[in-house]
């Protein structure tokens, strides 16, 4: 057996006794985006499931053809771990999975690129920048229109249609903003150090700000954390361990220097990333426990603000549907605060969203490199958000942001998809909590 391999048939030994207490009872099958579109067994959890232990086992081959296409087709939404009564930990068991995978065979080339890219700096920083500027010269918006009703597109195309998903809602500050004196301090709650992000920081700037506007108003100082960088959640999903093992290493040590009471997320696939760093450095002697208190302090941000009960804004009279990223509700378990946070903005109306809790089909970068499967998951999705008559999409993580904001555009919907601080952020510029800021609230980028 290769290393990776028996990486593999450890974590699979580790967690025998809730793999030998599955009866095939079937409960995650519905749960199952894959599965339930295609219905195929080999595409449902307890059938990638039986593919690892034929791996492990020597009856199969990991770079064969049946293990490369079902484990890869997996969304890695996790929907699958709540409804399990044996509590198989199956998002860690696919990451090994892939793992293995992607030392019998190398991932495709956009796979291989778009890793390289955000897993380092210097490739990350300008190609960010790029996205910005392409972004500005409004052809991602036009190209989108001309596309609006085709066919789902893929590559270049897709990519443009995502671009100009990610850029802000015109017409959301259309109401002037609140004169009156600022919100008087709030009594120190905690402090808290904020992921900036790879992909929130390069697109989605204004929804940092916005975060840290939103804590602030709340009664939390916010640390700034230099020394961090991305979190490694791509790299994990996608089964390059060793990269996401040296990310969590460099945020370990960073939030550790930080000093901070709690690690703020405003991006739930790299929340739940990080809530894992315990797991994914558990065979680090050096690093494990650190990784482990780290992660024991890393908080959605709708967790911190349900936590204080969030102050309420002024009016926002708007229709919103609330969409659940995955790696909140399925990995990080957290649905009761997103609402909490929703009912603070007077008069908003929250209209409910069948599917809610169902895969965008974004799934980090699954959405590109598997446009056809992955469109067809936000296909449905889209569906549902035009079906509600929501004015707005809420969500709370920058992959369900592109890939739904670009679904709703192509199918020529102009209705906007915004993260959950923004909205807030949007109630308390409106109440006249940021007068006498430098920025008043207004701070965004193109």
């Amino acid at each position: 057996m290769s290393g990776a391999t028996d990486s593999l048939a450890h974590a699979v030994k580790e967690q025998e006794e809730g793999l030998l207490n599955c009866v095939h009872c079937g409960f995650c099958l519905p749960a199952c985006p894959t599965y339930r579109r295609l219905g195929d067994e080999a595409d449902s959890p307890r059938g990638r499931l039986h593919l690892m232990r034929a791996v492990v086992e020597g009856r199969l081959d990991p770079g064969s053809e049946a293990f490369q296409t079902h484990i890869g087709r997996c969304l890695g939404c996790r929907a699958c771990e709540p409804v399990c009564p044996s509590g198989v930990e199956y998002g860690n068991l696919l990451e090994l999975a892939r793992h293995v995978g992607g030392e019998a065979r190398k991932p495709s080339l956009l796979t291989r690129l778009l890793l390289r890219v955000f897993g380092t700096e210097w490739l990350a920083r300008p190609a960010m920048f790029a996205g910005r500027a392409v972004r500005a010269t409004g052809i991602p918006v036009l190209v989108t229109r001309l596309l609006a009703g085709s066919v789902p597109p893929r590559g270049p195309r897709l990519g443009l249609a995502m671009l100009a998903a990610s850029g802000p809602m015109r017409g959301l500050r259309a109401a002037p903003a609140g004169s009156g004196s600022p919100r008087p301090a709030a009594r120190l709650r905690a402090t808290v150090g904020l992921l900036t992000g790879c992909v929130q920081a390069g697109l989605f700037s204004r929804v940092n700000e916005a975060t840290v506007r939103v804590l602030e108003a709340n009664g939390y100082q916010v640390v700034p954390v230099d020394a961090q960088g991305c979190c490694g959640a791509l790299h994990a999903h996608a089964g390059d361990l060793e990269a996401a093992r040296t990310m969590a290493r460099r945020n370990v040590e960073a939030f550790e220097g930080a000093g901070v009471d709690y690690l703020a997320m405003n991006a739930s696939g790299c929340g739940a990333a990080m809530a894992e760093y315990g797991s994914l450095l558990s065979h680090d002697p050096i690093m494990r426990d650190r990784a482990a208190a780290i992660a024991g302090r890393v908080r959605d941000v709708s967790e911190l603000l349900a936590a204080c009960g969030p102050v309420r804004g002024s009016a926002v009279r708007m229709k919103a549907t609330w969409d659940a990223p995955c790696h909140l509700v399925h990995a990080q378990r957290v649905s009761g605060p997103p609402q909490a946070v929703l009912d603070a903005v007077p008069e908003l109306e929250v209209l409910p969203l069948a599917g809610a809790t169902e895969c965008c089909g974004g799934a980090g970068i699954y959405g590109l490199t598997h446009p056809h499967l992955g469109g067809w998951i936000g296909g449905d999705k889209v569906g549902s958000v035009l079906e509600s008559g929501a004015d707005i999409l809420v969500t709370g993580n920058p992959g369900c942001m592109m890939q739904i904001g670009a679904g709703l555009r192509l199918a020529g919907s102009e209705v906007p998809v915004l993260h959950l601080v923004e909205l807030l952020d949007e109630s308390y510029r409106r109440a006249g909590f940021y007068a006498g800021r430098p920025d008043h609230g207004n701070g965004r980028r193109p």
